[in-house]
């Protein structure tokens, strides 16, 4: 009885958490007169950026530019805005100060499902359903041919174990995936990204809660993903960023150091610099 009970006060005090979720009023909305995107052909630019949460500063001044086609890095400790910015682009929040533009247009007067069905994420949460591996790489596109998804599959490293589960693609993967290994749910997410063929890809700390072997294998499929295509990157590992055209340093919320793998390596008590040294990065 005392286990009951105490399963019950969890429940009630889930079910609460719920509701405080549900009746949270919707701050981000589509403005009366929004418009569609055009694709997406030049960049994307922070423009002065501010952001707070509960009237906390996280990002302060935040200024720098994503040119189509080139991939930005940004580092820091745990809480110095990071994963802020890459929320703030799809507008899961507004900024507070300045502005995010898309091809000089404030993101804000574009239509939210425009904007956001250029991008794609993958983050170190992978998101599945207990459904088919197959129904769980089409989510963002339920009318994609087996054969479309099959060849995001081999792009993102996925479809060797696909073929050997159970029932291949049509293998349940479980509640929230939990019959496949991180490696493996993580290469499904990949390949949903694949198979979205976004214009504008976000990854946020997409390899850190991975061992080394599947790190490997999962940081090898983003690199393809990566190809031709505008990227920012949260990472904690600096190897998977060297190549990166530019890094972005922040602490307590602004940036202190920007710039290409070999020239911060070169500033002298440098931050980028002394974490390249503590994870043994030539």
């Amino acid at each position: 009885m005392v286990i009951a009970g105490a399963n019950i006060q969890r429940g009630r005090g889930a079910g609460e958490r719920i509701l405080e979720i549900i009746d949270k009023p919707i701050e981000v909305i589509d403005k009366p007169d929004a418009i569609d995107t055009n694709g997406f052909h030049h960049g994307i630019e922070l423009r002065n950026v501010d952001f707070s949460y509960n009237d906390t500063p996280v990002l302060k001044d935040i200024s720098f530019a994503i040119p189509k086609g080139r991939t930005i890095a940004l580092i820091g400790s745990s809480g110095v805005g990071k994963s802020t910015i890459a929320d703030l682009i799809p507008r899961f929040y507004d900024v507070k100060g300045g502005a995010i533009l898309l091809d000089g247009i404030d993101i804000r007067e574009y239509k939210m499902e425009s904007l956001r069905s250029l991008m794609s994420f993958v983050t170190q949460e992978t998101f599945l359903f207990n459904d088919t591996i197959f129904n769980n790489i089409t989510l963002g596109r339920p009318d994609a041919t087996e054969e479309e998804v099959m060849e995001a599959a081999k792009i993102a490293n996925a479809h060797d174990f696909i073929m050997q589960t159970e029932d291949g693609y049509q293998t349940i993967t479980g509640d929230r995936g939990i019959r496949l290994s991180g490696g493996q749910r993580q290469r499904l997410c990949i390949a949903r990204a694949v198979l979205k063929n976004p214009s504008i890809l976000i990854l946020d700390e997409a390899t850190s809660s991975l061992d080394t072997e599947s790190e490997r294998i999962v940081q090898d499929a983003l690199s393809k993903l990566m190809e031709g295509r505008t990227t920012l990157v949260i990472a904690h590992r600096l190897s998977t960023i060297k190549a990166a055209d530019e890094i972005i340093v922040l602490h307590d919320g602004q940036i202190i150091e920007r710039g290409h793998h070999n020239e911060l390596i070169e500033i002298e008590e440098g931050v980028y610099r002394k974490l390249t040294r503590m994870q043994h990065i030539a």
